[in-house]
């Protein structure tokens, strides 16, 4: 029996360059459902434009995957924005159960290691926001994990994405590249 496969991926932040290139790492590791972190569409002020800077087209290259992709609000991620993307925003998290295992997907702007989300020993908080990848086990028990940023990484990251295969978590370059796993079931 074949696992779903999930690309988790945060902080898009209006790049259209960086969503194309997301978009096809989509197709190319034949992922069942997107789930993304928020920061969607606009930059934020406390960011400089990145490239590609186009929120209209990033609207144009993930509305057709609205039915596979799982979403939750960024601090960046404003109402407005629902009226434009086909898919729900406006969730400031959302669970998700992947086989019998708990992902608390959340951006990490209200919720994080500072500020527990409710969760339970085992369990694992997929957050975006600091724009650096992350695998933590925390006091608490439970995981943290962060995908990184696809279009604005900081502290000399790359432009990435997670990917949950079989069990096993795979941050990758938006070019596929793995560069770091974590067996967690």
């Amino acid at each position: 029996m074949s696992h779903p496969v999930y690309l988790i991926a945060s902080d898009l932040h209006g790049s259209a360059y960086y969503t194309e290139r997301l978009v096809d790492a989509f197709a190319r590791e034949r992922a069942d459902r997107l789930l993304l972190l928020g920061d969607i569409l606009y930059h934020g002020p406390r960011n400089d434009l990145p490239l590609g800077y186009s929120s209209k087209r990033v609207i144009a290259l993930l509305n057709p995957l609205a039915d596979r992709i799982t979403c939750v609000r960024g601090n960046c991620d404003a109402e407005v924005d629902q009226m434009v993307l086909d898919f729900p925003l406006m969730a400031d998290y959302e669970a998700v159960t992947v086989e019998r295992q708990l992902l608390f997907l959340t951006h990490g702007h209200l919720y994080d290691n500072q500020n527990p989300p409710p969760v339970q020993d085992g369990d694992i908080v997929l957050q975006g926001h600091t724009h650096v990848p992350l695998c933590q086990h925390t006091p608490g028990g439970w995981w943290l994990l962060n995908p990184g940023s696809v279009s604005i990484p900081k502290e000399d990251s790359p432009h990435s994405y997670l990917l949950l295969r079989d069990g096993t978590f795979y941050w990758k370059t938006l070019a596929g590249e793995t560069y770091r796993t974590a067996p967690l079931f």
